[in-house]
């Protein structure tokens, strides 16, 4: 039965909705950053560039590296962004816009994740990298969806040890893709199990002029273990793009440019060069393999 307009909403000129993008606009190996600046950043090393989109905070470029061609598109922050852009480009691939009906044949992208973190832990140094092993969501979005429950036994064990009952959290724990997941694993890639917040100040138990409702919270979240694993960082993207990838038939890796270290207390004094090096590693990465 074709989808109504007003489910999937498609533009006059035959663009999805938010990102503005005709399904021949984007590559099967696509790479997110949350700042649309960012966009730039990666492209500029692509060796040409067909196509350039930009509407809001969704902007896309389609190009080709050494041969491969990749399509790099900004998510701005946050899960609700994610909601928006992993929706639209699963349906840019995966539903005929003309008929409006789902394709017989199921198209899965490779999706990775370049942004920045803060590591909760000492031995995870400002300047490394870290590939996310487990998105932890202490947001909502993956339990408006029917799922599987995800890693359910690790996501207990986060309620448990973290008391999120007192801050109304039920926490969901998805993994990355194994396969993807492989191109990136080298000495210089840190492995962890990644929190995404749903905000950058008291979410993540910064102080400004508000007191967070959860005194101490970072230090729990750096002792917890579970099975052998820790919990290693903060951000706010990853368990919405492994929830919304793993239910859609996506691959997906999230890799993370650490530039705060919260144990610590220290922040990178070479942000800007320190993402450069996880872009070119990622591209790289994404040909050599």
């Amino acid at each position: 039965m074709p989808l109504s307009p007003s489910e999937l909403i498609i533009n006059s000129d035959g663009s999805i909705y938010h990102l503005n993008l005709r399904p021949e606009q984007i590559a099967d190996t696509i790479i997110t950053v949350g700042d649309p600046e960012r966009v730039t950043e990666v492209s500029k090393h692509f060796n040409f560039i067909e196509h350039k989109v930009g509407r809001r905070e969704f902007h896309t470029h389609t190009g080709t590296y050494r041969g491969k061609r990749i399509s790099v598109i900004s998510t701005g922050i946050g899960t609700d962004n994610i909601d928006i852009v992993f929706n639209e480009l699963d349906a840019l691939v995966n539903i005929d816009f003309d008929s409006r009906e789902l394709k017989d044949q199921h198209t899965s992208l490779n999706i990775i994740r370049v942004g920045t973190s803060g590591s909760v832990q000492p031995s995870i140094g400002v300047d490394s990298f870290l590939l996310s092993q487990r998105g932890i969501g202490f947001d909502s979005l993956f339990h408006w969806y029917e799922n599987d429950g995800g890693d359910s036994a690790f996501a207990k064990a986060v309620q448990e040890q973290l008391n999120t009952q007192r801050l109304n959290i039920v926490p969901y724990v998805v993994h990355c893709s194994e396969t993807l997941a492989k191109r990136f694993q080298t000495i210089d890639m840190n492995n962890g199990n990644t929190i995404t917040n749903v905000g950058f100040y008291g979410p993540q138990g910064r102080k400004l002029r508000l007191n967070p409702a959860a005194e101490g919270l970072n230090d729990r979240i750096a002792n917890f273990e579970f099975d052998g694993h820790q919990i290693t960082n903060l951000e706010m993207e990853t368990s919405g793009i492994y929830a919304l990838s793993k239910l859609l038939g996506h691959e997906a890796v999230s890799l993370n440019a650490i530039l705060a270290n919260r144990a610590t207390g220290a922040f990178s004094e070479q942000p800007q060069e320190t993402v450069e090096r996880l872009i070119k590693f990622t591209l790289d990465r994404i040909v050599e393999v």
